[in-house]
């Protein structure tokens, strides 16, 4: 087959790699002449292991190319954003995804596939595509095969997870179905699921939500841990050895492509059904403010000026900033003035992100730890010696213990508080 895959960010291109690098005839196209460029001189724009090695195969093997432009193929595949729309329920913007159908239209003929892999509004596929296709003369299910088939891969895992995830083949017509199987059978060695486009829509969605209400559940008992001076996380880790309870971990917010996103999508389409999902996507939302005032209050307790922010991306071992909680409360705290912030990411590569710890952490008062990266698992008491005060507000978990270090996570947060603090100066 020849395939082209419209979008090639963190989902569009390792899928158009994955299809190249099993011998179909795959054309990426992007907007972005950078990351077309990129891409064509065997260098990958995004972070994600093993995405270089399965890039240099494609082109080594001449089956993966980047384009500005569609052209005519036998699949094409659609994997553009689909960021929230300014209104009062954050709903879907299918400007992207309108606008590649329209760019697809005109190069489509008898036996196509259209397969849509953007997370979607429910009914998106049946109440917005299908039409622009009818309008363009064509008969679904008939001489064109319309597909939802929702993205189900863990950043840092795309390349394993892409071939041994089950995937849901949503189909228009039970002809849509079997195309769409014919397709991701090339490589999908998890289950094919067969079902309709609106409910492979809902189903992505919900499989996000229901993560996302967890975490908002985790969120609410650190709150609540932090009140009544309980440890959150060891309740959690007692909880969770009942054999029917999986509490997910708390941590300063939900960030990423999906769960901050998805759940409105399900809110729009029906908001006086969905209580439950509004509270926690409010619960979630309510984090940042939340480290704000705990950072607060212990920077006045231990006279402290200096906090440099470790971890920007919404998820450890990532490059990804998008819709991170970490950026906000990092532009929550520069509004404190009398505050000084330093940032440090040793994945992200920005102007204002200090690339060296030892300089980003000299003087520091408090490291504010908001991303789980492997490298911040293996510091050493030496590595933090030109802090000022030694103190740690670990909200993902994942510092080890060091030598005169005060160390707060998401389950210890009442001993910040005044009177019983456990603080450590360079002086000590």
């Amino acid at each position: 087959m020849k395939i082209a895959v419209i979008g090639l960010g963190y989902i569009g291109l390792p899928t158009a790699i994955m299809f190249a690098n099993h011998e179909q005839q795959v054309i990426g196209i992007d907007l972005k002449e950078d990351v077309v460029n990129m891409l064509n001189t065997g260098r990958i724009h995004i972070e994600e292991p093993g995405l270089q090695a399965e890039l240099h195969r494609a082109l080594q093997a001449g089956n993966f190319q980047a384009q500005l432009d569609v052209e005519a193929a036998d699949v094409f595949i659609i994997a553009v954003p689909t960021p929230n729309r300014p209104d009062i329920y954050l709903s879907c913007d299918l400007t992207h995804v309108k606008d590649a159908v329209r760019k697809t239209i005109p190069f489509l003929k008898p036996g196509n596939v259209l397969i849509l892999e953007s997370t979607i509004a429910p009914r998106t596929t049946e109440d917005v595509v299908k039409p622009m296709l009818e309008e363009a003369g064509f008969i679904i299910g008939e001489d064109i095969f319309l597909v939802h088939c929702p993205e189900r891969v863990l950043p840092g895992k795309i390349i394993h997870e892409l071939v041994y995830n089950n995937r849901i083949i949503g189909g228009l017509t039970p002809n849509c179905v079997e195309a769409g199987k014919k397709v991701y059978g090339v490589f999908v060695q998890g289950e094919l699921i067969e079902t309709t486009a609106g409910a492979a829509e809902l189903s992505k969605l919900m499989e996000n939500t229901y993560r996302d209400v967890n975490i908002a559940l985790a969120n609410e008992l650190a709150k609540i841990g932090d009140t009544l001076g309980i440890n959150a996380l060891e309740v959690i880790e007692m909880a969770n050895k009942h054999p029917r309870v999986n509490l997910h971990a708390p941590g300063p917010g939900v960030g990423g492509h999906c769960l901050a996103v998805d759940p409105y999508f399900i809110v729009a389409a029906t908001p006086e059904n969905t209580p439950l999902i509004q509270q926690a996507r409010a619960t979630n939302n309510s984090m940042p403010h939340f480290i704000l005032e705990k950072v607060k209050d212990f920077m006045t307790t231990i006279d402290g000026k200096k906090i440099t922010v470790c971890g920007v991306t919404y998820k450890g071992n990532v490059d990804d900033i998008r819709e991170s909680p970490a950026i906000e409360i990092i532009h929550l705290l520069e509004q404190e003035v009398a505050l000084e912030v330093t940032v440090f990411d040793p994945h992200v590569k920005a102007s204002w992100i200090e690339p060296v710890l030892e300089e980003a952490v000299a003087n520091a008062d408090l490291l504010l730890i908001l991303t789980d990266h492997s490298e911040f698992k293996t510091w050493t008491a030496t590595q933090l010696a030109g802090m000022k005060q030694k103190n740690i507000l670990d909200t993902k978990n994942v510092i080890p213990e060091l030598e005169k270090v005060a160390i707060y996570n998401m389950g210890n947060l009442h001993e910040m508080h005044r009177g019983n603090k456990k603080l450590v100066s360079t002086t000590e």
